[in-house]
């Protein structure tokens, strides 16, 4: 069976994916959680599973569930995205180092 999309495209797919992530911002510091260096890793298959790698600034964030629901709502927008599975990972660790250089401007970080 050939694959459904193309190298390329599944690049272009990941570009709207991040694109979307970007309108999911941590309510605590105000900032997406792309330009926080919260997501690792995102991985697309054909068959529109999508896998977001991602950490929480603190291990015990009581907004693990809130962002979940909100990666969910912002990939609607992604058409090519079906099932969504948010896999929350402890390693690395997130540091302020993972900040975009927006993320720490806006906070105050050198």
């Amino acid at each position: 069976m050939a694959d459904k999309y193309t190298e390329e495209e599944i690049n272009a797919i990941k570009d709207k994916i991040l694109g979307a992530l970007e309108n999911v911002i941590d309510p605590e510091l105000g900032i997406d959680i792309i330009n926080l260096g919260l997501v690792y890793e995102i991985s697309f298959e054909d068959n529109g599973f999508t896998e977001i790698k991602m950490t929480l600034t603190t291990m015990g964030c009581p907004l693990a569930d809130l962002l979940t629901e909100q990666i969910h709502d912002a990939l609607k927008e992604v058409e090519e995205v079906g099932e969504i599975k948010v896999n929350l990972v402890w390693y690395p660790a997130w540091t302020v180092d993972k900040m975009s250089r927006y993320a720490r401007i806006a906070l105050g970080i050198r």
